[in-house]
């Protein structure tokens, strides 16, 4: 027999069972009045769900203010500007709820650091003793997240955070501007077929296309994107170094970057191309047509750092191997950089190679090899002697870089891709800056 009490209990618990979040029990989730939250970290990534393993729709940087939802173990579900998804506990400093979301209610610094060793060890604590999570390479910069006795903890993939010995970093402090608000500040396109995007990242859709001098709003900076105000009303993102910009905010620049690319002669040179295919993918991707894309993306991205570069082909035609050679004399190029992407009858070959014929073109391999092989996140083959005419018959500093197997169906797939396309310009861009910075 039920007594009355036991029925009171359980239309208290049947009741408050239907206010519970759908498929989330009461141990999971804790649940949490709105309020809002300061980034305390320097980059952080925004997933679609509660794991490291969900994709990753944005990121906020040091100093962003956001909206808390919700809480479910050690993750906040939190919005900022158009973007809702969930971010790690442990890098979100909860605010009183009158701090305005979408704004920095002070500036804040942060710091980046840049391997100086050749291979440097990322570990699960500050110790020798710790776990070996894997390693990073010369050359390639993160956001530094916390310190401690001489260790620097980095994000050194997307996801994943580690700790290495901070005395083989190079340090340095910059200014967060990520999600500040801008005030009278207006975008001009540099490019003609500029892609202004769905969201601030590479691989969110494009939603039109802009054409040089075009102007726009600026609302909002989310890392290096700015939030601008399109002409239908609807808000667009479009990448900092595509454009120039009046205003209360500054030019958004690769740091660094531009002191030493600026006025340097670099001679692109797109691999094969008209009736010359190259190598045809799986899925029928043509190398020619790839070598173009990845060539013209790193073509804007200098020409915006001040540097003077040339095209050997600016569209789908053929030039002769000694005319592109020619093309770097004639020019007298700093660096002249061929770009190719490889096949093997092994389709599981995979990865990234880099090439150089004469002793005075390996450093100028070595380090672009380096930092887009830091980017991009491929296998890589090694930079290594091979007897090609583009740079086995150049005077000047030469390399020639195969970025990726097309004759494997999974690498095909990663590296026709807008993400990898951006992310293989900016390696190959962060490298060559390097090597000016070091070499002259």
């Amino acid at each position: 027999m039920v007594n009355r009490s036991s029925l009171l209990l359980l239309s208290i618990i049947l009741i408050f069972g239907a206010f519970l979040p759908q498929g989330k029990s009461v141990a999971a989730t804790d649940s949490i009045s709105i309020n809002t939250g300061i980034v305390n970290g320097d980059t952080l990534n925004i997933r679609q769900e509660p794991s490291t393993s969900s994709p990753v729709i944005g990121r906020l940087t040091h100093g962003t203010s956001v909206i808390i939802y919700s809480k479910q173990n050690n993750w906040l579900e939190v919005g900022f500007t158009n973007l809702r998804g969930w971010v790690s506990s442990e890098f979100i400093e909860s605010l009183s709820s009158d701090a305005k979301p979408g704004s920095s209610p002070k500036q804040k610094n942060s710091m980046t650091g840049t391997v100086t060793a050749n291979s440097l060890s990322v570990r699960s604590g500050p110790s020798l003793n710790t776990t070996l999570l894997g390693s990073v390479s010369m050359g390639q910069s993160f956001a530094i997240v916390n310190e401690q006795n001489n260790w620097a903890k980095i994000e050194y993939k997307t996801g994943s955070f580690g700790w290495v010995a901070g005395w083989f970093l190079e340090k340095k402090t910059v200014k967060s501007q990520s999600g500040q608000a801008v005030k009278e500040s207006i975008i001009t396109i540099i490019h003609t077929g500029t892609n202004i995007r769905k969201g601030p990242h590479v691989q969110s859709a494009v939603v039109e296309r802009a054409n040089k001098g075009g102007k726009f709003h600026v609302n909002t900076v989310i890392n290096d994107w700015y939030e601008i105000k399109l002409n239908n009303g609807k808000l667009g993102y479009v990448a900092g170094w595509l454009v120039s910009i009046n205003g209360t905010n500054p030019q958004i620049k690769r740091p660094g970057a531009e002191e030493y690319l600026k006025n340097k002669t670099i001679v692109l040179d797109p691999g094969h191309g008209g009736e010359d295919k190259g190598a045809t993918g799986v899925s029928g991707t043509f190398e020619k047509e790839l070598t173009l894309r990845t060539s013209q993306l790193l073509f804007d991205k200098l020409k915006v750092a001040g540097a003077n570069v040339y095209l050997t082909r600016k569209n789908d035609s053929y030039l002769q191997l000694p005319a592109r050679v020619n093309m770097a004399r004639n020019n007298n190029a700093d660096a002249f950089i061929s770009l190719h992407y490889d096949s093997n009858l092994d389709r599981s070959v995979r990865g990234t190679t880099g090439f150089y014929y004469h002793p005075f073109q390996k450093a100028l391999a070595e380090s672009i090899f380096a930092s887009t092989i830091g980017q991009t996140k491929l296998k890589s083959r090694g930079v290594r002697f091979g007897d090609f005419h583009v740079i086995r018959e150049n005077s000047q500093k030469a390399v020639l870089i195969e970025l990726g197997y097309l004759s494997n169906p999974e690498e095909e797939m990663t590296i026709k891709s807008s993400g990898f396309q951006e992310n293989a310009a900016s390696g190959l861009f962060n490298g060559l800056a390097r090597y000016f910075k070091e070499n002259e």
